[in-house]
């Protein structure tokens, strides 16, 4: 099974032969892999090398013009050093854009700190708008492309190396499991290391691929159906990015919630795969099932 990047790019492949509207902007990422497409659609590939700002403010102008703009590269220089180019140039003008990263918090773990980027959703979360999308696997991230392309609105689809098992297709916040102790909400590929995780906790498992514009009505039923108001958000960036639309959900509902996620009280240097990453984070299956219990029991 192809990754999610690699589904993105072969899907951008076939996009850009069926719809003269969609202009991919490359910042030298992924460049050669759409070299074919490009030599085919000389106008609508445009690779502006390591120029980051450039490349939202091209993306900016071309959906001025009327073109609807993809961009990618890794969110470190697609989300933060661009930041006041999203901020203003799309934003601010109202231009709609899609915007598509890949490798996630510390996917790329051995490149260093450059090229991680926990909190690229929540440094979003600061522009009015935005779509926000974390598929769990590379089904996913093809689908939630293709209902991006046709619109005019911002959006950010963040891409990962790491993938559940398989896709789960539908809008919103989806069950996977239900029970009387709790609710437990996983984003994207941390599904399955969560469902296994609370193996044999009385907990309902809520899934979340679209975490901007946040499901509140799903979570509000979860809570009242479990009749207990504690509430476990499992994240795959900075823990916590998502606790304001929980709390705002359950704003008159008495709750607990505890957010796990990437490190807020520490940024992490040191190099290793990606589970020496899960482990320094407490992202991996037995951390996450000793937050859960211990969370449960202080009830």
């Amino acid at each position: 099974m192809p990754g999610m990047r690699d589904a993105f790019l072969s899907t951008m492949e076939r996009v850009l032969d069926e719809d003269p509207r969609v202009a991919v902007v490359l910042a030298d990422i992924s460049a050669a892999s759409l070299d074919a497409a490009r030599r085919r659609h000389p106008d609508r590939v445009i690779n502006v090398g390591i120029r980051e700002q450039a490349l939202i403010g091209v993306a900016g102008g071309l959906a001025l013009a009327g073109m609807r703009p993809v961009v990618h590269t890794f969110p470190s220089f697609l989300v933060e050093r661009p930041y006041e180019q999203v901020k203003l140039d799309l934003t601010h003008q109202g231009a709609g854009a899609v915007l598509v990263s890949w490798g996630g918090s510390y996917d790329m773990s051995t490149a260093g700190r450059t090229h991680q980027s926990p909190g690229d959703v929540a440094l979003l979360d600061t522009i009015p708008g935005w779509t926000v999308h974390v598929p769990g696997h590379p089904d996913e991230a093809v689908a939630l492309l293709r209902d991006a392309l046709p619109g005019d609105d911002t959006v950010y689809l963040r891409l990962s190396g790491q993938s559940n098992a398989r896709p789960h297709p539908g809008p919103g916040l989806q069950v996977m499991r239900e029970g009387r102790r709790g609710v437990v909400l996983a984003v994207g590929p941390m599904l399955d290391r969560v469902l296994a995780a609370a193996e044999g906790l009385d907990v309902t498992v809520l899934y979340a691929k679209t975490v901007r514009p946040f499901d509140a009505a799903t979570l509000r039923t979860a809570v009242a159906e479990t009749g207990v108001a504690d509430v476990v958000l499992v994240e795959p960036y900075l823990a916590g990015t998502s606790a304001h639309q929980v709390s705002e959900a359950l704003v008159e509902v008495p709750h607990r919630l505890r957010a796990l996620g990437t490190r807020r009280d520490a940024e992490v240097r040191r190099y290793g795969d990606v589970t020496d990453h899960d482990l320094a984070h407490a992202l991996d299956e037995a951390s996450i099932a000793a937050a859960l219990k211990a969370f449960l029991r202080a009830a």
